[in-house]
């Protein structure tokens, strides 16, 4: 029974760790509607199928500003981390170039990541505020955790290839995401609930 208790805590811990780690890939995500608004990335070109390359909703305010958010944001986690000693909340790295860097490698990849899902989405002809589900959702999420594993290989593999924080990751993030759309709406953000 109790090496059931400690493997049962350490699948939490493994899980809460990840999520925490993953704020900044949320962050950006959400934040970059606030920062939104003005040029969009693609000056409004469309690809060679006649369709924006993204559309109108991605805008380079809300790129930097959604990128500059979560390395803040990353900023913030490190120091509650140094300050709060526990498992469940771990630095990003002692290391000041890593602690600054995986939080901005973050934010940008879940940004790049969401402009990749919008750019799928118009090649199959779904339009802007459409529902598009798990594109919407998760790409975001696969990018930002695709560029952490190509520039900071040790510490996706130590905080985020394991089992338990993948499954948190690929259940927390879509209820997330609803609800940050939900609020992000009725606070006159975005044009729909999703």
């Amino acid at each position: 029974m109790y090496v059931y208790a400690l493997s049962v805590s350490g699948i939490l811990v493994k899980a809460v760790a990840a999520l925490w780690l993953a704020i900044p890939a949320l962050a950006a995500n959400s934040t970059a509607v606030l920062f939104g608004g003005g040029t969009p990335i693609d000056f409004g070109r469309t690809f060679p199928d006649g369709k924006r390359i993204l559309g109108n909703g991605k805008t380079w305010r809300g790129l930097i500003g959604g990128g500059a958010a979560a390395a803040f944001i990353g900023m913030i986690q490190q120091i509650i981390s140094c300050y709060i000693h526990t498992p469940y909340l771990p630095v990003f790295s002692m290391v000041p170039s890593e602690a600054i860097g995986i939080p901005i490698v973050l934010g940008y990849g879940a940004l790049i990541g969401d402009s990749t899902g919008s750019f799928i989405k118009r090649r199959l002809g779904i339009g802007r505020g459409q529902k598009a589900y798990l594109l919407d959702q998760l790409t975001f999420l696969i990018v930002a955790l695709f560029f952490v594993a190509a520039l900071y290989h040790s510490f996706f593999m130590e905080y985020f290839w394991n089992i338990s924080a993948l499954t948190m990751l690929f259940i927390i993030t879509p209820l997330l995401h609803r609800i940050v759309n939900i609020i992000g709406y009725k606070m006159g953000y975005k044009d729909v609930p999703w």
